[in-house]
């Protein structure tokens, strides 16, 4: 089995390149911007003509993960257009390339593509109504493979963090040693979830997908891939100063202050309740996702080792 991993050099890429599963289930080519870090092809997602498109040709693969997004929420609105196309246009091109050659396309989706407006955890099917344009590429792309006629899992994820690249956590993380207090958002709710869940959740997916063709039948679709439980910002935020004083990481834990989503205004509009039902993903998949707290405490044993 070939398998094309697209974005190697981000965030959610490059762990699954540092965990080694997708290269242990057949023969992995990563592609990137560049192709340097990895050593890899050269795939602009956002490039149809010049470079998705032949890279496609080229490889030839039997599952394409694709990792690789247009990722500035507040940019977006001022860039709609490049956004829907690497995350809206260029996925329907993935999926109309698998579709003609009987690929998988294992995409990731966001809690943007939903209004916010809930109290109760989205389910799967749940309306959705993106806030901004960001989310709005997002289901985009979404509708895009899901016309394509391929076989697809989405997967939508949120709040994601990971030791390396540039996110929530490590955004904390150099704040709390340079500042003895933080102002943080504690009116919007979600679940913090690793990278790491994200990369064993999707294997364990694509290994029923290819384990178990009737499994594969019922699997396919849309899923959320998030880890349980739920937090604001500002308690994210305190959880990792917690963790990483008792480890050592920041000689003290510093005050941490919560505020409203309009005392911190951004271009793009955030989702107040960003909570996926996740127990669907679950259920089919047969693999317990646990609650973010444990995710958290990994990620910084990771960190202190």
């Amino acid at each position: 089995m070939k398998i094309l991993l697209l974005g190697a050099n981000g965030q959610l890429g490059r762990s699954f390149m540092e965990d080694g599963g997708l290269a242990a289930r057949g023969e992995l080519v990563p592609a990137s911007r560049d192709g340097v870090l990895w050593n890899g092809e050269r795939g602009e997602i956002g490039d149809l003509s010049a470079s998705l498109t032949p890279l496609l040709a080229r490889v030839r693969p039997d599952v394409i993960v694709n990792t690789a997004a247009y990722t500035a929420v507040d940019r977006a609105e001022q860039e709609e257009a490049l956004a829907t196309r690497i995350n809206g246009e260029a996925v329907g091109e993935l999926g109309a390339w698998a579709a003609a050659h009987g690929a998988l396309v294992l995409h990731y989706s966001t809690d943007y593509v939903f209004d916010g407006m809930a109290t109760t955890p989205y389910p799967v099917d749940a309306p959705t109504g993106p806030l901004g344009a960001y989310g709005r590429s997002k289901l985009a792309g979404e509708q895009a493979l899901r016309a394509s006629g391929a076989d697809y899992l989405i997967l939508r994820t949120a709040w994601v963090y990971a030791p390396h690249g540039h996110n929530f956590l490590r955004t904390m993380l150099r704040l709390g040693a340079e500042r003895e207090e933080l102002r943080v958002v504690a009116d919007q709710q979600g679940a913090p979830t690793s990278t790491a869940l994200i990369v064993r959740a999707s294997l364990a997916a694509l290994d029923r997908c290819f384990s178990e063709p009737a499994a594969r039948t019922r699997l396919l679709g849309t899923h959320h891939l998030v880890a349980s439980g739920h937090t604001s910002w500002h308690g994210f935020a305190c959880a990792i100063f917690e963790e990483a004083h008792a480890r050592g990481l920041l000689a003290r834990a510093p005050r941490v202050l919560p505020i409203a989503t309009a005392d911190y205004p951004t271009p793009a509009r955030r989702p107040a309740w960003s909570v996926l039902d996740n127990a669907d993903f679950q259920r089919k998949v047969g693999m317990a996702l646990p609650d973010w707290r444990a995710g958290l405490s990994d990620v910084m044993d990771r960190i202190a080792g």
